[in-house]
């Protein structure tokens, strides 16, 4: 994730981008680039290249967000959200994002286990004794 064009491609990603030349076009990059951060994506289990094929056409790739990738999810919304405090001023955005039931605006928030929203002011950072068992390796 280390560029500002890596996280927008996976914003794109989660937006629906899943051809290269979408890609390339909506984040604004050249091919050449496009193509670096699209393979380091996929070398680090963010994205995976899936076959398709258009009839009459040679086979292609598209990019699709892995269980790993759709992991950043809250991350990039926090990012967005933060940024939309901080550095729009008084700019409009071109995204508003809102839930699909209702319409409602939709943001991140810190929430505990037991489903209370949590503010800074009120956690703690506890010292765990046990190190918590690592999460399977699905992606080999």
């Amino acid at each position: 994730m280390g560029t500002r064009s890596t996280l927008i491609i996976v914003r794109e990603a989660f937006f629906g981008t899943r051809r290269f030349g979408d890609f390339a076009e909506r984040v604004g990059i050249g091919e050449a680039a496009t193509a670096a951060r699209l393979k380091d994506l996929v070398a680090s289990g963010l994205m995976e290249k899936v076959p398709y094929q258009e009839p009459g056409q040679r086979k292609r790739y598209e990019y699709q967000l892995t269980d790993k990738g759709l992991g950043l999810f809250h991350a990039i919304m926090s990012l967005r959200d933060w940024g939309e405090t901080w550095l729009s001023g008084s700019r409009v955005t071109p995204w508003r994002f809102a839930h699909r039931d209702c319409g409602a605006e939709v943001h991140t928030v810190a929430r505990c286990t037991a489903g209370h929203d949590v503010h800074l002011d009120e956690f703690t950072a506890v010292r765990q004794t046990e190190r918590p068992a690592a999460a399977p390796d699905t992606h080999n």
